[in-house]
């Protein structure tokens, strides 16, 4: 008789997020957006997993949520589509993070860059938050009949503007591209104040990431 799977696997959108997510029993997989769909290796491990977590940052849109702030989705909504999280697996999730916001996250093909853009997609979805890589790691889980949960931190609030170097930077593989965003900094330096209010955003929702991921302990509080 088979042994059930014991670890289970966190989907990211950048690397630095894959780092605070990997612990024993946490296989971690890294890519942006649409590239997360196309990870052959994704695939074949999901098939002797126990579930799936998308673990990282998210754009805010409801204003009341604050760079560092965590978002326990109740709902993973796209276009022409949506998936309810694992119900006892969110469940024991809360109990670990009690602080954390519950709420419909809505996820999008591109950076929602603009504060008018964030404010429509609020208006049209009551989202409260947007990513572009749960909608992927939602469909694969699916796909394996896996539990799933979005465990997200705000970076960048509803009120901030993405400035275009940060948009340049961002690599399908997670990684940021120094030459782009140097580049794009230098053809508009008016961006430089946008620039230093994401890195200040960028900390907070760094510390907002270790804290909940020491918080949802082994397994991402995964029960089997």
């Amino acid at each position: 008789m088979s042994q059930p799977a014991r670890h289970v696997i966190a989907v990211c959108g950048l690397h630095f997020e894959a780092a605070i997510a990997r612990g024993p029993g946490v296989q971690t997989f890294c890519a942006t957006g649409a590239a997360i769909a196309l990870l052959p290796e994704l695939a074949r491990a999901a098939a002797g997993c126990a579930g799936i977590v998308s673990f990282g940052c998210a754009a805010g849109l409801d204003p009341a949520l604050a760079p560092g702030d965590c978002l326990l989705a109740d709902q993973v909504l796209w276009p022409g589509g949506s998936l309810v999280p694992d119900p006892r697996w969110l469940r024991a999730l809360r109990e670990r993070l009690p602080a954390a916001h519950g709420g419909v996250l809505a996820c999008v093909d591109d950076p929602v860059a603009s504060r008018e853009e964030k404010s429509r997609l609020w208006a049209a979805s009551g989202a409260r938050a947007a990513d572009m890589e749960s909608h992927h790691v939602a469909r694969i889980a699916a796909r394996h009949g896996l539990p799933f949960v979005a465990l997200r931190v705000v970076v960048d609030p509803a009120a901030r503007n993405l400035p275009p170097c940060a948009i340049a930077a961002m690599k399908e593989d997670g990684g940021i591209a120094a030459g782009p965003f140097l580049r794009s900094l230098a053809a508009h330096p008016g961006q430089a104040g946008a620039v230093f209010a994401l890195a200040t955003d960028a900390r907070a929702a760094r510390r907002g990431l270790v804290r909940a991921r020491a918080l949802a302990g082994p397994l991402f509080a995964y029960l089997p």
